[in-house]
């Protein structure tokens, strides 16, 4: 019964570092605005992805290379433009949760 309780410990800290893994990746506001756009269009471009954000290209650029490495992301390229999609939806679930949670919130961050 011991050796039991161990596995299911194990089990989920797996899971619980992973999760913790991906929060950490998407945790800044260009990053999150990012994983929400990509949620409502399959794929688009760094100047498409600029249009709805407040930010320089050059910080965009940054994230989205990051974001790549990170396996948030992937990138295909076609002529000058280099589309970007999520290459694992799992954050897009996240990013909706995250978002539906809101809903249930007064101004005063009372629920």
């Amino acid at each position: 019964m011991k050796q039991q309780e161990t596995v299911e410990i194990d089990l989920d800290r797996t899971y619980f570092e992973e999760a913790a893994y991906m929060l950490k990746a998407v945790a800044n506001e260009i990053r999150l605005c990012v994983v929400m756009q990509l949620t409502r269009a399959e794929e688009k471009t760094v100047s498409e992805l600029m249009e709805g954000m407040n930010c320089e290209q050059s910080l965009l650029s940054h994230h989205l290379t990051d974001m790549r490495a990170k396996g948030i992301l992937q990138c295909r390229k076609s002529g000058k433009n280099n589309y970007y999609s999520l290459k694992d939806r799992r954050f897009s679930n996240v990013l909706r949760c995250l978002v539906s949670c809101g809903d249930g919130h007064n101004a005063d961050g009372k629920v």
